[in-house]
């Protein structure tokens, strides 16, 4: 993974014309078929005044996890922790909500503006223990700049 591309193809997305929800699209898009271990890549954002989260763009197949309320799985358990979770293999997890069998790790990554938790960007992995230092960093990094547009 060549994060110093990736995030200049990153920063052209998010600077180009393009509608909020088109540019969360075409970055979804861009990583599912950049990085070869990221099998599903999705944003998640809250919902308006409930303590749930709603899907909003996704690349990858098709999820009947649309609404996640707070607490639930991992992405429900960031909406309160505000920290990144890596769960290197989701079998291991009580709390995770299963997206298919061929998921196997999972991490997610909080989007945060003026200081509030508004949203996270959640990637699925088809293998177990994909994700390293680098994911993390440049996930956050995708995460500051999705946070920039909002």
């Amino acid at each position: 993974m060549n994060i110093s591309q990736l995030k200049k193809s990153i920063t052209t997305l998010i600077n180009s014309n393009n509608t909020v929800p088109k540019k969360l699209q075409l970055i979804c898009d861009f990583l599912k078929y950049e990085v070869e271990h990221y099998n599903w890549v999705g944003f998640y954002f809250k919902n308006g005044d409930k303590n749930e989260l709603k899907l909003a763009k996704f690349s990858g197949e098709p999820t009947e996890h649309t609404i996640i309320p707070f607490g639930k799985g991992i992405c429900g358990q960031v909406a309160l922790s505000n920290e990144n979770f890596i769960v290197p293999n989701v079998n291991a997890q009580d709390n995770y909500i299963s997206c298919g069998f061929k998921v196997k790790s999972e991490i997610v990554i909080p989007i945060f503006v003026n200081g509030e938790n508004i949203g996270q960007i959640d990637i699925d992995s088809h293998a177990i223990n994909p994700f390293s230092k680098t994911d993390e960093i440049l996930l956050e990094f995708i995460c500051k700049k999705v946070s920039e547009i909002l």
